[in-house]
């Protein structure tokens, strides 16, 4: 289950937890009660609830959109989101790449492929191999791109993912890249959050929910099968409603499957791994916080988040497959990677025959590639940009060839093409600037939280800022999940916000993953209110160097963010002025009844125990609220079609505002799931909204 945003997704779009896999359950909505008089608002389609959040639309569009910023800031992010001089991130693919592209006149988007060659150059040969506004058009729906697995060796057959609205749930359909046609017959799976790999070209292993009760009580798939082509699928293993997620991994050879690898979710961070073979599975003998990292060269590569054995948390390891098949007790395992005290392993993946550790030191960016030579992995350092926020896109199969990005808060993203075999990398693209950062420098800074612990963060701000209290600051925060916030260059923001004399700061919450695992675990459960306070701390250390002062202060974040902002909000009203709460969780004494809030239990606690409520009770934003209290004003937004974070937790706190005479804004967006970056117009119009609020609270 490896997080779905890697570093600074959090903010710009996606989403900021495990990828789901089976469609999640609808909550039984209780009658409200003088415990929860808003329950009601949980049931997401009814004509009550719709019609309050129709009414709370109207109300907030007078407010926002009708502010005379509101036009130039659509306007300008749309511009943004729609430049064709945007970078077309590529995918190796077949000997070639994709590139799925939204603009203006592709609003859903293209799928599209070009040769190597081709996409170095300034203006690539696209081939379209399927258009989404066409499909949406023809079969009456709102198609939203989600990715495409296809088989290897050839890559021209991929099982295509495609959203109705953006929600997590897909719909798979096998599709022909040679034909540029869904492949009549083929596999087609309908509409639910699942889990699919090919193993070869008429078997696949799939993880769903065969029948509508076959999903664990956090909505994901626990029975797993063999589905051949034209045949009853094959039930390989079945888990139970009290796991996560249970799925397949295929690990590929040069000549195909060389083996099955089953995962079955105990919880978010605990798995065990098993080899599925003739006989059935076979238990690898792994630490239970462990996650399954990449194949390659005959390795069957794990990291470790807890130390084990020799090992510590934290390091890469591998097994030889052949030792796993013959006797997995006495596979010995190997060190790839031991990180250091400030680093961090970001991601863990594989070319034909290297394998590439990304790293956080210091947060900062690095890579490493190795070769496993007469058994020993040898590492390499790859020339990539120093100092910068180093994300990888794509790895061939077919050579060592590895496309990364490099960027920083004021540095424009860089595409480069890297070789593991030599270590040598080219700059291929480079993003033009998209907003004026002339004038702007970076600093880092350390806030001493309340336990004495040392908290990093991040200042975007003009070269000449006064020293007055007076700077307008936009301050970002996450802390969870093991997520971390590298600098990333994030277009809008600088434009709508840098430009206008606003300063942005970025807080390395604990919770995050900037440090490893021990990074996160500190504030996991009975002990989150230390990253509430490490936040706090930040905001603070701003205010004691006289940075920004409470006037001109606001937060932002969003999924796990929400409980951030909302706790930030009732425990330290006096900090703030603005808060910017989206796609939130709020009610964390029923989280674990919405949507997939059940697999979060290992992050948060599970209100159900009285012991875990009780630590819960005391910070949860949506219960903590007091009628009376000077609290900034807070402005909620959401998806109605998020099925990851449910909707009922940002209605519910708003509408308990509202009750208790509470300023406040809420906007719901109709579409577009829990990234709500789905569409180019309605993300423009979305971030336009953000900045005309921001700009009210803190520069008006």
């Amino acid at each position: 289950m490896k997080a779905l945003l890697l570093a600074f997704a959090a903010l710009a779009s996606a989403a900021a937890f495990a990828p789901s896999f089976a469609q999640a359950p609808t909550p039984v909505v209780a009658a409200a009660s003088a415990d929860d008089p808003f329950i009601w608002l949980e049931d997401i389609d009814s004509p009550r609830s719709m019609a309050w959040v129709e009414g709370q639309n109207a109300k907030t569009h007078v407010r926002l959109e009708e502010d005379p910023r509101y036009e130039v800031f659509r306007q300008q992010a749309l511009k943004i989101f729609t430049a064709q001089d945007r970078i077309p991130m590529p995918r190796f693919r077949a000997g070639g790449v994709d590139n799925f592209w939204q603009d203006g006149a592709h609003v859903h988007g293209v799928w599209r492929h070009t040769n190597l060659a081709s996409y170095k150059t300034a203006s690539p040969q696209w081939q379209t191999l399927l258009d989404l506004d066409a499909l949406s058009k023809a079969e009456g729906k709102n198609w939203i791109w989600k990715g495409a697995d296809c088989l290897k060796p050839a890559q021209t057959l991929c099982l295509v993912h495609l959203s109705n609205g953006g929600s997590d749930a897909v719909e798979v359909r096998e599709f022909d890249t040679a034909t540029r046609k869904f492949v009549e017959g083929g596999f087609k799976f309908a509409n639910a959050k699942q889990n699919i790999r090919w193993i070869d070209r008429d078997t696949l292993i799939v993880a769903r929910p065969w029948t509508p009760e076959e999903v664990t009580k956090s909505g994901y798939p626990y029975v797993v099968k063999i589905v051949n082509r034209g045949a009853e699928p094959r039930e390989v293993f079945r888990g139970a409603k009290t796991d996560v997620q249970n799925g397949g991994d295929v690990l590929e050879g040069e000549h195909g499957a060389d083996a099955i690898l089953l995962n079955h979710g105990l919880t978010f961070y605990e798995r065990e791994f098993s080899l599925l073979g003739d006989k059935g599975l076979t238990l690898i003998p792994l630490p239970k916080k462990t996650e399954y990292s990449t194949y390659v060269d005959g390795q069957v590569v794990f990291t470790i988040k807890q130390a084990w054995k020799t090992f510590a948390a934290g390091d890469v390891i591998s097994f030889d497959l052949a030792d796993l098949k013959r006797d997995p007790a006495a596979a010995k395992a190997q060190l790839v990677f031991h990180p250091g005290a400030h680093d961090a392993v970001v991601r863990v993946a594989s070319s034909k025959d290297r394998l590439a550790i990304v790293l956080l030191e210091d947060v900062k960016g690095a890579v490493d590639v190795y070769d496993h030579k007469a058994g020993v992995w040898l590492p390499r350092r790859l020339k990539l940009p120093a100092n910068a926020n180093i994300s990888l896109v794509s790895t061939s199969e077919d050579d060592n060839q590895l496309f990364f990005t490099a960027e920083g808060f004021l540095d424009p993203t860089s595409l480069w093409l890297a070789d593991a075999d030599s270590g040598a990398a080219t700059k291929v693209k480079q993003l033009p600037a998209q907003f004026d950062a002339s004038k702007d420098v970076v600093d880092q800074h350390w806030a001493t939280s309340s336990d004495g612990t040392k908290i990093p963060y991040f200042v975007v701000h003009r070269r000449d800022m006064k020293l007055d209290g007076s700077t307008p600051v936009q301050m970002f925060g996450y802390g969870g999940f093991e997520l971390s916030e590298p600098p990333l260059y994030v277009p809008q923001m600088g434009k709508l916000w840098l430009e206008r004399g606003g300063a942005y700061v970025v807080a390395n919450i604990r919770g995050g993953g900037e440090f490893g695992p021990a990074w996160h675990e500190a504030v996991l459960r009975e002990k989150r209110q230390l990253a509430f306070d490490d936040f706090a701390s930040v905001a603070r250390d701003l205010e004691a160097r006289k940075i920004t002062s409470p006037r001109h202060m606001g937060i932002y974040a969003r999924s796990n963010g929400g409980i951030l902002t909302t706790v930030s909000m009732t425990q330290h009203p006096e900090l703030f002025n603005a808060i910017v709460i989206e796609s939130p969780l709020i009610d964390m004494l029923r989280y674990n009844h919405l949507s997939a809030g059940a697999s979060w239990v290992a992050e948060y606690g599970d209100p159900d125990i009285p012991a875990d409520r009780a630590f819960i009770a005391r910070y949860s934003g949506y219960q903590n609220l007091k009628a009376g209290v000077k609290y900034p004003e807070p402005y909620i937004t959401t998806n109605t079609r998020d099925d990851r974070v449910h909707p009922g937790h940002p209605r519910k706190f708003a509408a308990k505002m509202e009750a208790m005479g509470l300023p406040y804004l809420y906007y719901e967006q109709t579409f577009g799931g829990h990234a709500n970056d789905a569409d180019p117009e309605l993300n423009a119009r979305r971030w336009a909204r953000h900045y005309v609020y921001l700009s009210q609270k803190l520069m008006d």
